[in-house]
């Protein structure tokens, strides 16, 4: 008579459900914990490699379980179709980040005059982030090929008009302004600076608003720095632009006048 062995259940495919589930798990929390300031920034970057990794482990395990079905008829299908799922499911975001970050040019600091930025305010920012500096000409080209619509606004219009029209629209957003609104009595020019952050992860980048009167004109310019990473995929670009835009309306709405040339 013979005997015929029992089957096996995989423990990889076990470990690559669990796996997959802490990996899921643990970055539901990095995440909210990051957006609600209860993680910092450097410790969320590295939880967000931890989980990275533990996604990949799960897949390994996962390909190993498969192996052991197909040759020796283990059991644990399920939990194996199951880690592989969840670890997909985790690294889909780190797979379009990848993308974007193929198709974006490496900037993390965007600004409407590259001769002379709007100074960022650098009172809380430390050693670990990004240095500031001058765009070097190679920058320069990438931004203008990549971003043409980063452009300063001119408008024809008192000084003062065009700083309470800066204010009200950085009244309207969430960001974190580094210190109160300047007095523009006697002024030809202010900076407002404030901290912003990107709508998915909370990434901080510090942005600068500078207003000044050139005698004909007064020209608004703009700049944001991501505090963290060579590539901002696109961010600072798309806040400057939305906020210039609105800026646009705002002045419009209100003396019923559009952007001098």
């Amino acid at each position: 008579m013979v005997s015929i062995p029992e089957r096996q259940t995989s423990r990889a495919a076990g470990w690559s459900r669990g796996t997959a589930a802490f990996s899921l798990v643990l970055l539901l929390t990095v995440l909210a914990g990051h957006r609600f300031d209860l993680v910092e920034t450097p410790v969320f970057l590295w939880v967000l490699a931890i989980v990275a990794l533990l996604a990949a482990f799960a897949l390994l395990f996962a390909g190993f379980a498969f192996s052991r079905l197909w040759n020796f008829g283990d059991r644990g299908g399920r939990d194996l179709s199951v880690g592989a799922l969840l670890a997909l499911l985790v690294l889909a975001p780190y797979g379009a980040a990848a993308y974007w970050a193929t198709i974006s040019p490496p900037l993390s600091d965007i600004s409407t005059d590259f001769d002379d930025p709007p100074a960022i305010d650098t009172s809380d920012r430390t050693k670990d982030m990004n240095v500031l500096a001058m765009p070097t000409p190679g920058e320069q080209s990438l931004q203008g090929d990549a971003y043409p619509l980063v452009t300063s606004r001119s408008y024809n219009l008192p000084f003062e008009t065009v700083v309470d029209a800066v204010e009200t629209v950085l009244d309207r957003r969430d960001w974190q302004l580094q210190a109160p609104y300047p007095e523009t009595d006697g002024q030809s020019e202010v900076t407002i600076n404030a901290l912003a952050k990107s709508f998915v992860l909370g990434l901080p980048a510090d942005v600068a608003i500078r207003v000044a009167d050139d005698g004909d004109t007064v020209v608004v310019d703009m700049r944001s720095a991501s505090r963290y990473g060579q590539y901002d995929l696109g961010d600072n670009a798309a806040r400057i632009v939305e906020f210039l835009g609105e800026l646009d309306q705002e002045v419009a709405g209100q003396v019923g006048a559009a952007p001098a040339e």
